[in-house]
């Protein structure tokens, strides 16, 4: 008897042991990185495969900030870089990353569109590294091939999905009241790469810096994504992208915005977000200047925030003089501060059935969203 009860104990412990290690590996691990105002999230889907959007600025600076979080998810190489377009913002880190992570395929839109290479030699020494990988350039409705989740384009090089994804397809009534915006510069804005990612019943969404009337053209007359969990806050929170005819429509629970001190969450983002059915949260890399105490959301939910001195000094500060040479009654701007040290990351944990967890890497404060029914 004793010999059959350790043996049904033994089975009863492995069998449990199974289980919860079978219940890790169904889990999406979303890493929000801290590039103050640039872009680089890591994704290690559920078979443990990895996929990195952007890589963050040059300097070395962002890339030791994206080493920290690789660390800290166990991972070691990288399966997919996802480069949604190739300003310095989002490429300027992906050399000096290639030198201290293996890369197995490269994702792109294809050739850069502008002429003035804002990571001067980028596209000599880009396709020097893809030459000796995998190179993917990809189009509207093409999926990257990442184990365990669904990973759909919906934008690339300028152009937008037009076979409706399940759950979308539906007419969107905000296309009535768009007003286009005359947005003449960086045009590689206009060619990111735009990402649905599915895991179950959870749905996440990333657009890179797709720009205001491109928007428009994913989104009208009919939504062709439908709705979504989390939205990955286009350009950074920034007023020439993030329409409502984009934002309302996807009715996201939460939005994480890559945003920093002085860039992004403008306030005709921010009351966008805000505004939009079924928002629970907002949350952000960077308390922001520029959001102020009205649009900026409560301490727990912002990664990396200045002490109040800082602040003060800030708010407090002649405004940037107008007049020629310098001489306007509004004095010098205010130099820049330096970086954040240490950087914190915002994390997000997706299960299948819909439910998903955003974790603050700076105070430890976590939410959980519960599932929430959605047509399919």
């Amino acid at each position: 008897m004793r010999r059959l009860a350790t043996l049904l104990l033994t089975t009863v412990v492995a069998g449990t042991l199974a289980g919860a290690q079978g219940a890790s590996t169904k889990l999406l691990q979303i890493y929000v990185v801290d590039t103050e105002g640039g872009k680089a999230t890591l994704f290690v889907s559920p078979s443990g495969q990895t996929a990195l959007l952007d890589s963050g600025n040059a300097g070395g600076r962002d890339t030791d900030r994206l080493m920290a979080a690789i660390t800290d998810a166990g991972v070691t190489k990288i399966d997919y870089l996802i480069t949604t377009h190739y300003h310095g913002d989002h490429v300027g880190g992906l050399q000096e990353l290639a030198k201290r992570m293996p890369i197995a395929t490269f994702v792109d839109h294809g050739p850069s569109v502008e002429a003035r290479e804002q990571v001067q030699g980028f596209q000599q020494a880009y396709a020097e590294l893809y030459g000796k990988a995998k190179h993917l350039v990809v189009k509207p409705g093409d999926r990257v091939p990442i184990t365990g989740v669904d990973w759909r384009v919906v934008t690339s090089a300028g152009q937008s999905l037009k076979t409706p994804l399940p759950g979308g397809g539906t007419p969107n009534p905000a296309c009535a009241q768009f007003t286009p915006k005359d947005i003449t510069v960086d045009p590689e804005n206009g060619q990111s790469l735009g990402s649905v990612i599915t895991l179950g019943q959870f749905r996440a969404i990333d657009l890179g810096d797709l720009l205001w009337n491109k928007e428009y053209e994913l989104m009208c007359p009919k939504n062709p994504i439908g709705t979504i969990d989390l939205y990955l806050v286009s350009h950074h929170g920034t007023d020439p992208s993030g329409s409502p005819q984009l934002v309302h429509a996807l009715q996201p629970r939460v939005a994480v915005m890559q945003n920093g001190t002085r860039k992004g969450a403008a306030p005709g983002a921010m009351t966008t977000m805000r505004s939009s059915p079924g928002l629970e949260d907002i949350w952000q890399l960077h308390w922001s200047y520029g959001a102020g105490i009205e649009q900026n959301s409560a301490g727990v939910f912002i990664a990396n925030v200045e002490d109040a001195a800082t602040v003060a000094t800030v708010l407090t500060a002649p405004p940037r003089n107008s007049g020629p040479g310098g001489g306007g009654a509004g004095g010098p701007r205010p130099a820049p501060l330096p970086p954040h040290t240490p950087a914190y990351w915002i994390k997000i944990t997706a299960q299948p059935d819909g439910s998903f967890t955003v974790s603050n890497n700076r105070n430890g404060f976590s939410k959980t969203y519960a599932a929430r029914p959605r047509a399919r």
